[in-house]
């Protein structure tokens, strides 16, 4: 593909773009360059000679302005914007290397500090007695959350002289996909269980038919990435109540909080998911979520020290002293701890709460005004954790979906995904808005302004919105 810069293009410092863009090279402008710096680069291979660092700058920020604008991005959950402090912070620590915790020792006492706020804020019933680590993001902590169960099941079935060879997990369809990496990385095999319209989260129905002997866990989602729905963790521990005492086979729960567990603890505080209910042995959540940490940053607590295997745990000496390291990545940013340590300070009980509360005001005030658009409606409404989903009324148009819908807005800068739901429901297509703590009343108020004209524009329509392979820019 070639690509060629408009001359008149210019960058947020006013001036021109840097380089020009054509198949695998690119052509620095001669403003941009000092004598004796090369006017040619490869876009493949390493250049011949040095650049100057304000040419370097000035070729990657041209570049990087070329993406969207963050703040806009309502697709992402992960956080788009953090005080003038927080990035001061960032600045300064940014070369610290989480592993290496003898020579900063600091910074691993403040990893410790920051698992151990969770816990508590978890209710964990001995935090003196449990154990955690930070990640690097939601994704290594499922995966350890998930190995632990798996070890632990592997251990019991050697003491009991049985096979070890075909472990299984029970998940919804509508897990995030973090846990079919897992599934596959570890081999352990997925116990789907399928959502449907009367069962839109995994809520212990016929849980009976998806629990063996070879069941390490059941998995259950404080914020269902689809939806933003909660699955009911006290009704899940209900059934796997029954079926221990049916079966005698006691399966335990690993909380996938990478969203809910930073918000149900400030804004449902009566919502027992967490380790108040006995059958939890682990959880995760995202720092850089709703932990309102820059990516990345993950956080998973477990239970107690017997939750966790001694055999998950490496020691070594060579960085100095004898370390002990829980973790997939060794090497990892350490400035996203202090950071999520800086967070916790900061804002407290009472600031996480005005913090996550609002962005919960927002999203219920915004699925409110989706709910009055003529032909959408919500699928979820954004009172569990921010984030709610809606759907195009069944027949209300042959001539568009919210495909289309969504490229409209991201013609004005905002990007609001659509996608099928799960397989179950995979004829179903969802739009969803997750509003993080840069997504403002105002700026929520123009998002409504420029979804109720593109929605109008559409409803005008004619004929069909162009399709794939007509030469149009319009994808599905």
């Amino acid at each position: 593909m070639h690509m060629t810069t408009d001359p008149g293009v210019h960058n947020q410092s006013g001036g021109a773009r840097a380089t020009t863009n054509i198949g695998d090279a690119m052509t620095l402008r001669t403003v941009f360059t000092r004598d004796g710096e090369a006017t040619d680069l490869p876009k493949f291979a390493l250049g011949d000679s040095m650049l100057l660092p304000e040419t370097a700058y000035q070729i990657v920020h041209d570049e990087a302005m070329l993406d969207g604008n963050a703040r806009l991005n309502l697709a992402t959950f992960v956080s788009t914007w953090m005080d003038d402090e927080a990035q001061k912070l960032y600045a300064e620590t940014v070369d610290k290397n989480m592993i290496d915790k003898d020579e900063y020792p600091q910074t691993a006492a403040i990893e410790d500090r920051c698992w151990r706020i969770l816990a508590d804020l978890w209710h964990n019933p001995d935090v003196d007695n449990a154990i955690g680590t930070s990640t690097i993001g939601s994704s290594e902590a499922c995966m350890l959350g998930g190995l632990a169960l798996k070890r632990h099941w592997q251990t019991r079935r050697r003491a009991e002289g049985k096979s070890t060879e075909n472990p299984n997990i029970v998940l919804s369809t509508a897990v995030q996909v973090c846990w079919e990496k897992f599934c596959n990385y570890f081999e352990v095999e997925p116990k789907w269980v399928p959502i449907s319209p009367d069962h839109l989260v995994l809520d212990g129905h016929e849980l009976e038919k998806y629990v063996d002997e070879n069941t390490i866990g059941v998995v259950a989602i404080m914020g269902q990435t689809y939806t933003g729905m909660y699955e009911p963790v006290t009704a899940i521990a209900a059934k796997l109540d029954e079926i221990q005492a049916d079966t005698g086979l006691d399966v335990k729960i690993h909380i996938d909080g990478a969203s809910g567990a930073m918000i149900a603890p400030f804004c449902q505080p009566d919502l027992e998911w967490d380790f108040r209910v006995d059958r939890v042995v682990s959880i995760n959540t995202s720092g850089h979520k709703y932990g309102l940490v820059y990516p990345g940053v993950g956080w998973i607590v477990w239970r107690n020290t017997d939750a966790l295997p001694e055999s998950m745990v490496f020691h070594c000496s060579y960085l100095g002293g004898d370390m002990p390291t829980l973790a997939l990545n060794f090497s990892r940013p350490g400035a996203q701890v202090l950071l999520q340590y800086y967070m916790f300070l900061r804002l407290g009980r009472d600031g996480f709460t005005q913090v996550q509360q609002g962005s919960l005001d927002v999203a219920q005030w915004l699925s409110g005004q989706i709910s009055q658009i003529d032909g959408l409606e919500l699928v979820s409404k954004g009172d569990t954790i921010p984030v709610f989903a809606w759907k195009l009324k069944a027949g209300h148009s042959e001539n568009w979906n919210l495909y289309d819908l969504s490229d409209r807005l991201r013609m004005k800068g905002w990007l609001v995904p659509a996608y099928p739901m799960a397989d179950d429901l995979a004829d179903l297509t969802v739009q969803r808005i997750v509003v993080r703590a840069g997504l403002s009343h105002d700026l929520a108020r123009a998002l409504i302004a420029d979804i109720r004209a593109e929605v109008d524009f559409l409803n005008r329509l004619e004929s069909p919105m162009p399709r794939e392979g007509d030469g149009s820019h319009f994808h599905h």
